[in-house]
């Protein structure tokens, strides 16, 4: 039978004030414990003494008739925000307050809610030993606890983590924190206040057991639950320079004229496409907001003090005061991020605001974010960024903020690229090259495409592969790929006037970078390995040394190992695509020779959609292992913080996936046919295996196979199996140990779990590098190569919309909640955006270049065709190759397979015929072509940077109205300090003057015996008289 035990619950005070502390007096049943009046120096000394004293006794449950009321202090908290809280109430619950308790979202009492939680691993058997060693008297627990300080860690892990967390928690109530911790224990074996080993013994073997031992590895979970009171809240933000709404409220300017009529029509229009949550954007008034001060608390409005402050913002407080607060335990100081490291804590997180699902779930945040955000049947509705960032914090916000504005500019490229498609379809059956291919009376015999068991084979064969490269090798392909270079250009600028926008919307216009990186705390890695490196040094020497810190000697392992194996990861990449063209190569030969007729025909399609498939299983393989190498080589760095930590991570992932799925793609777009030689004098690999070449309509078409393959099918899996069923599976594991190690029964799995229970066994939040990653392959896969594939645009588009659902269900049912973050753009990832953004130009230029055939078509018809037409471009792109000069060997073994005798087969090059003077050589053709496809890409390159600069520079980083409402903010924050302080100075030049007429009034009623003695009274009236009216005055104010 399992159950909760509840400590007392701990509240702690700001010492900073200087209150003192006060005595207990606690009556507990029919036993009496008194302890008399202490100084605060002298409770703190017990306290550090006897860290254990802070762990409440296991009681036994009883009905709510028989529970006592333990009261320790009372004391009103006072406005100011300085005041030291120490009210407590233990084991006297209502049963009103069921449903909270139930809930888990707040403390016993009912009230006070649950803004962070700590949780812990303990063996349950010591725990309830040390919970019978409680109950002794103050000075039994001393002697005890100094045995406990003589332990060493390695000997005594568990009772060494005890002690740290004892001490942790201590010094969180002098912080100002109230902390209530939860353990399971058995009540079959409940100890009593006199119960020993041998009882502990006595009861394991009444549960049937003989091995005392298997209590002792039956491991439970403890969870600290942390309440940040009023007095802390006003403080710490005041320390953090929060931004809070204050009282002061102006007038939003509003559009007029048309604009205002257009506006107010698309706000109609679009309102079935707004999610059904409070709406922020078309507000009228404005509040000023202004850093939190307690001096200058009646600027806010504070009339509804549990709101005040939002969730966020509280879980942001404790978590700072978390990070701060040290255990310094056998001399060094660990925070809660190094306490996390070393297994102190299992996990630390803010709890959610409750269930999601269920209609006898109360209304939360969660809950309207899971049905309006979340769900798939609103695919089409804009995104509730407002209550993301409420919810989740403005890092957050700002990620799904720039996918939304993402995916809505992809409706104009993809709108675009589906009509470049459309005119290729209905201008195939015009393109006079693929009518020529198609062409049988031409009758062009062309050379073998391997050596022996390849024959010669007609031209006409590949009249479907030529009439569908031109569905993608067409002219206007040219000019979607201007189109799309400005359009990347018009995003990125779209989304700064955004993110401007959302930075005024959520008073971030004030918030620097640099404040936050002073607040960045060293990770616990770090910490772990500088007192690692203390304690050898130590060792080594016998006396304490200084504050050590890492030196680049101490990372020069780690970045010898960074550089080995990122040169290593990018040769195996490169090794698995030479692996596929042999693949590819041997395939084809055996294909060419095998008795089906059908594999025969069709060998190019079978071995490149076979070839895109392996390298789209290898990619996706990779991409796992790539990250989990790049995370496996950033933590041997060991960087300092976690900012540092993540764009090392960054960088270093966005390398290796780069490579890994944009290596095969160029192969084929840049170097497949590049290097295959020609007939009689072909490229070899191994001796034996002729490089492929590509097919006579170019390699675009097998461009296009293999990029829409990779994309679709990398996004379908991607979303389908790494983002739907593995955070799954992982819960489903998470839970089944769980209930495992805890060794739940029946009964127990059939109660409702807390809500810090619910939210540990979800999946911790990992950071945002993966989501970012995903969208920016994505980015480059709609923009680099989208010359050979104009519906990349919409394929990105379909599965933005749905990436958008599954990573808002991800974070609202998945995740625990993360700790918020303040951000103010989405920080590195623009910089690798704007780079993709002009990688993409070149990438382009080269792809239209040299992959397609639009240059070869430009040069000849203005240089070589007389009507200036196509006519004849096919024959003139193909070269005569006379048979007999074959090598030795590598002649066809069935020169009849056509039914007649060849004499001279065609290949596609520009040489010269076996006829001139110079046989084979590179004909003028050729370095015409060559000269054109080289200056295509310098002008193509120039002049689309210049546009997309053009557009960067004409476009405004800074909405003109939001750069208006800014300085008008300024402008009236100055005007509000600048009325306060002449009202504060007439109210004191009048309390001066009525002070000075009422002591010469004084002065002259006073009589003149005894006036010495006298006068100072009357003076001393009129003083407190003024001085009440003053105080009257400022509350007013």
């Amino acid at each position: 039978m399992q159950s909760r035990s509840f400590s007392r619950i701990h509240t702690g005070g700001d010492h900073s004030a200087g209150l003192p502390s006060h005595g207990i007096h606690t009556n507990e049943g029919e036993g009496k414990r008194d302890t008399a009046v202490q100084p605060e120096s002298m409770e703190k000394l017990q306290s550090l003494e006897n860290p254990t004293m802070f762990h409440n006794e296991v009681h036994c449950s009883q009905p709510v008739t028989n529970k006592n009321v333990d009261i320790i202090k009372i004391k009103r908290i006072e406005d100011i925000g300085y005041a030291q809280s120490e009210s407590v109430v233990l084991n006297a619950f209502s049963p009103d307050t069921d449903a909270h308790l139930t809930s888990g979202l707040y403390f016993e009492d009912g009230k006070r809610h649950v803004d962070y939680v700590l949780v812990y691993q303990y063996k349950k058997s010591s725990r309830k030993v040390l919970s019978s060693r409680h109950r002794g008297s103050v000075e039994n627990r001393q002697q005890e606890v100094d045995i406990d300080l003589n332990m060493q860690p390695s000997d005594f892990p568990e009772d060494d983590r005890r002690l740290r967390r004892e001490e942790y928690e201590l010094n969180l109530l002098d912080a100002g924190l109230e902390l209530e911790s939860d353990e399971e224990n058995d009540l079959s074996c409940e100890p009593s206040p006199v119960m020993s080993r041998a009882n502990s013994t006595d009861c394991i073997q009444q549960q049937g057991t003989d091995d005392p031992d298997q209590l002792t590895k039956a491991y439970g979970l403890g969870f600290v639950k942390i309440h940040t009171p009023w007095h802390v809240l006003c403080r710490e933000a005041e320390f953090l320079k929060i931004k809070m709404p204050t009282k002061k409220v102006y007038e939003v300017k509003q559009k007029s004229g048309i604009v205002s009529k257009i506006s107010n029509i698309l706000h109609k229009i679009t309102s079935p496409l707004r999610p059904k949550v409070e709406d922020h954007d078309n507000v009228t008034y404005k509040h000023l907001s202004y850093p939190f001060s307690r001096e200058k608390k009646h600027l806010f409005d504070l009339s509804d003090k549990d709101n005040f402050f939002s969730s966020t913002t509280r879980s942001t407080i404790v978590y700072e005061i978390l990070k701060r607060t040290t255990c310094t335990k056998a001399k060094y100081s660990m925070g809660i991020t190094s306490l996390l490291a070393s297994g102190v804590y299992m996990a630390a997180y803010p709890l959610h605001d409750g269930h999601y699902r269920g209609e006898a779930t109360e209304p939360n945040d969660r809950k309207l974010l899971y049905q309006q955000w979340a769900s798939y049947g609103i695919f089409y509705k804009y995104q509730p960024l407002d209550l993301v960032r409420k919810y989740f914090g403005e890092k957050i916000a700002f990620y799904f903020a720039w996918l939304g504005v993402y995916t809505q500019m992809l409706i104009p490229a993809s709108t675009i690229g589906i009509i470049v498609f459309l005119y290729g379809c209905a201008t195939v059956n015009e393109n006079i090259p693929s009518m020529e291919m198609c062409d049988h009376r031409a009758n062009i015999t062309m050379c073998p495409l391997c050596d022996k068991t390849c024959s010669y084979w007609k031209l006409s064969t590949v009249c479907a592969t030529a009439r569908a490269s031109h569905l993608f090798d067409n002219p206007a392909t040219v000019f979607y790929s201007i189109f799309m270079a400005l359009w990347a250009a018009m995003f990125l600028e779209h989304w700064k006037r955004c993110q401007m926008r959302l930075n005024y919307k959520w008073d971030l216009t004030g918030f620097e970078e640099d404040e936050e990186r002073l607040k960045d705390h060293p990770r616990p890695e770090y910490e772990a390995r500088v007192l690692s490196k203390v304690l050898k040094k130590e060792l080594q020497k016998k006396e304490e040394t200084e504050q050590e810190k890492l030196t680049w000697k101490d990372r020069t392992p780690a970045y010898i190992t960074n550089i080995v194996s990122i040169l290593f990861m990018i040769g195996l990449t490169f090794a698995i695509v030479f692996g596929v063209i042999l693949y590819r190569i041997s395939t084809a030969a055996a294909m060419a020779v095998s008795p089906d007729a059908y594999a025969k025909a069709n060998v190019r399609v079978i071995v490149t959609a076979t070839a895109v498939i392996i390298n789209l299983v290898v990619i996706l393989i990779l991409d796992e292992v790539y990250g989990a190498i790049a995370r496996w080589l950033t933590i041997l760095e060991i960087p300092k913080t976690d900012k540092s930590f993540e764009e090392r991570l960054i960088f270093k992932s966005f390398l290796l996936k780069f490579v890994n799925a944009y290596t095969p793609i160029f192969y084929v777009a840049f170097f497949k046919g590049r290097f295959t030689g020609r007939p009689g004098k072909y490229t070899y690999i191994f001796r034996d295996m002729r490089m492929e070449e590509c097919a006579p309509g170019g390699c675009l078409m097998e461009l296009c196979i293999q990029l829409s393959i990779i994309m679709l099918g990398k996004q379908l899996i991607q979303n389908n199996i790494f983002e739907i069923g593995v955070p799954k599976l992982k819960k489903l594991m998470r839970y089944m140990k769980a209930k495992r190690e805890a060794k739940l029964e029946t009964e127990t799995n059939s109660k409702i779990p807390r809500q810090y229970e619910s939210d540990y066994n979800l999946e911790p939040f990992a950071g945002l590098t993966p989501e970012y990653m995903e969208m920016i392959i994505q980015f480059g896969f709609v923009t680099l190569f989208v010359a050979s594939f104009p519906l990349a645009p919409l394929f990105a588009l379909l599965n933005n919309v749905i990436e958008i659902r599954l990573d808002a269900k991800k974070f609202t049912s998945e995740l625990r909640r993360p700790n918020p973050a303040k951000s103010k753009d989405v920080g590195i990832w623009y910089n690798i955006l704007r780079g993709l953004g002009k990688f993409a130009v070149i990438i382009n230029a080269f792809v239209i270049s040299f992959t397609s055939d639009f240059i070869p078509r430009l040069v000849f018809m203005y240089l070589y065709s007389p009507d200036r037409t196509l006519n004849g471009f096919t024959n003139n792109t193909l070269s005569y190759f006379n048979v007999s000069h074959f090598e030795l060997g590598s002649e066809p073994l069935e020169p009849m397979a056509l039914g007649y005798q060849v004499e001279i087969c065609r290949y596609k090059d520009y040489r010269e015929p076996p006829s001139s003077s110079q046989p084979y050589d590179l004909s003028k053709e050729f370095w015409s072509v060559l000269a054109a496809r080289l200056a295509f890409v310098i002008i193509f390159q120039n002049l689309v940077m210049f546009m997309s600069d053009f557009v960067d520079w004409m476009i405004p980083d800074i909405p003109k109205e939001i750069s208006e409402r800014m300085s008008k903010e300024k402008l009236l924050m100055v005007e509000m300090f600048l009325k306060e302080e002449q009202i504060k100075l007439q109210i004191v030049e009048a309390l001066s003057s009525q002070d000075k007429e009422r002591t010469e009034d004084s002065s002259d009623e006073c009589p003149k015996e005894g006036l010495a003695e006298r006068s100072d009274n009357c003076a001393g009236g009129g003083a407190d008289s003024s001085q009440s009216h003053l105080i009257k005055e400022t509350d007013m104010i």
